[in-house]
């Protein structure tokens, strides 16, 4: 019984199938690691980015106004569809 026990885990320390998923975990996590940080690290200056982005894309499509500019599809009272005051 001790034998075959022995035997047993001779052979499941020389097995390497496992090893491939364990590799991949290992990277996994490293990759996971390094996106949290670079979030962290970065993270409020990828917010300003975003929101600049945003902004520059409603402005293509002709989005709402934006209030603190006057600029925008709707404009103001004299600007038609470049801008104008918003304050009426």
């Amino acid at each position: 019984m001790i034998i075959k026990a022995i035997t047993m885990l001779q052979t499941f320390r020389k097995e390497e199938d496992g090893l491939a998923l364990t590799e991949y975990l290992i990277l996994l996590g490293l990759l996971t690691g390094a996106v949290i940080l670079a979030v962290v690290t970065f993270g409020g200056n990828l917010s300003a980015a975003w929101g600049d982005w945003a902004e520059w894309l409603a402005g293509l499509a002709g989005g709402p106004a934006d209030a603190t500019t006057g600029t925008g599809t709707t404009g103001g009272t004299t600007g038609g569809t470049t801008g104008g005051t918003t304050g009426g």
